[in-house]
């Protein structure tokens, strides 16, 4: 029963954080902050320009922006999560991809660093090629790569 009710709220808090940031890009959003500047800015000389007057837009602000933050990370992430989702798919389908590539944002920044030496190499390797058109997946240069590494062992060997 609880998970039911924090199901629930969860998918509520989703709703409404969707609807707050789709709410927050739109033009009424723009409009309504605009006309809340215009309407502080003409209030001004109303209140004296008091430090009062002041703190009221500033306190405003900060607490808008502080909400901002989150709900435009939470965009981010899910819109990150749908992309590269995309990405999975793109790669899964693709004959003479790696899927080794799939999900590959959940590798650690130095598997991340090694990958991205290993394409370096693999670009370095295209540009060597005398057609544009030929391509090379991860498999067949760690099949080139084998197949030098066994050479060069065969030939050191007594």
């Amino acid at each position: 029963m609880n998970e039911r009710r924090q199901e629930a709220k969860g998918n509520m808090l989703s709703r409404f954080a969707t609807a707050a940031t789709a709410w927050s890009g739109s033009t009424y959003a723009f409009v309504l902050a605009a006309l809340i500047i215009v309407v502080w800015g003409v209030t001004g000389p109303l209140f004296h320009y008091s430090d009062t007057w002041q703190l009221v837009i500033n306190t405003g602000s900060s607490i808008v922006t502080f909400l901002m933050v989150f709900l435009i990370q939470r965009a981010q992430n899910k819109d990150s999560m749908a992309v590269q989702l995309k990405l999975d798919e793109i790669v899964a389908a693709l004959e003479g991809a790696s899927n080794r590539l799939i999900s590959v944002e959940d590798l650690s920044e130095a598997e991340l660093k090694v990958l991205r030496i290993h394409f370096q190499r693999l670009a370095e390797m295209a540009k060597r090629d005398e057609t544009i058109t030929e391509s090379h997946s991860v498999e067949e240069a760690e099949v080139r790569h084998n197949f030098k590494e066994d050479r060069r062992k065969a030939r050191v060997a007594p």
